[in-house]
């Protein structure tokens, strides 16, 4: 089973651009982020038609909003953090029946936080909280679980194409990378670093200043799993080429094979 999460900055904007990638990496489940429309203008009739008959969407106008697409069926679908009030859209979970058992997705679209110190940042800090006590029950219940998403934190200095130059600035604090290390020791792995992986990669770039093609990037987009699905990951990787395309995303897709 593959399953891959894609910030897509707009699915209005990048529907084709899902459906061509689609139709040539037929994964079994993908995670969307930004969708950034309601859930009526959720196109599902193109999605069903490339064969994702189930899906799952928190949607939101001009910002925000996630989805779950999946070939298998969805259920006991919760929208946003359970005990955390926000009025964003940027969390959806299901379970899904799958080969190994039962698989939770929790697809997440992550506070950014705009700067250390800003208001923003602060907000960052209290949904991290909130995702981590919400997450700390979901584990308990459901060994086989995926968290997956644009989490907007590069934990570590090899996930920055300038570690130095952009140290404490946003993606990269300590508080930041913190968060990131506690969701981990919830019972969670970064199944990206449970392989070999080339030097400098990255699944984001900044439209500006030839980002991509200078690769000046950074790894904000990551599938963590838990303990009792290690055994099975077969595979994580970064998909670079739709980043090429006209009027890409300026995220690239993930996807981990379990």
């Amino acid at each position: 089973m593959k399953i891959t999460t894609w910030n897509v900055n707009s699915l209005t904007a990048r529907l084709q651009h899902v459906l061509d990638w689609t139709a040539a990496n037929p994964v079994d489940v993908l995670c969307l982020q930004e969708l950034k429309l309601t859930d009526d203008k959720f196109p599902l009739d193109a999605l069903h038609e490339a064969g994702y008959e189930h899906c799952a969407v928190f949607g939101q106008k001009t910002y925000n909003g996630v989805a779950i697409m999946s070939r298998h069926p969805l259920r006991d679908v919760v929208k946003n953090i359970v005990g955390f009030a926000d009025e964003h859209s940027r969390v959806i979970t299901a379970t899904l029946d799958s080969p190994t058992g039962e698989l939770r997705l929790v697809n997440g679209y992550f506070v950014n936080g705009q700067a250390p110190g800003s208001e923003k940042f602060e907000y960052k800090m209290s949904w991290l909280r909130g995702l981590r006590d919400y997450l700390r029950e979901e584990v308990a219940k459901h060994p086989q679980l995926v968290l997956l998403g644009d989490f907007n934190i590069a934990p570590e200095d090899r996930d920055s194409f300038d570690p130095v130059g952009l140290k404490d600035t946003i993606h990269h604090t300590v508080e930041e990378r913190d968060h990131f290390q506690k969701l981990v020791e919830l019972g969670l792995c970064d199944s990206f670093r449970m392989f070999e992986q080339p030097e400098k990669s990255f699944s984001w770039w900044d439209y500006r200043m030839l980002g991509y093609q200078k690769n000046r990037g950074l790894r904000i987009d990551h599938i963590l799993v838990t303990e009792a699905l290690k055994p099975q990951v077969k595979g994580c990787a970064i998909d670079r080429v739709p980043r090429k395309w006209e009027k890409p995303s300026d995220h690239a897709p993930v996807t981990v094979e379990i």
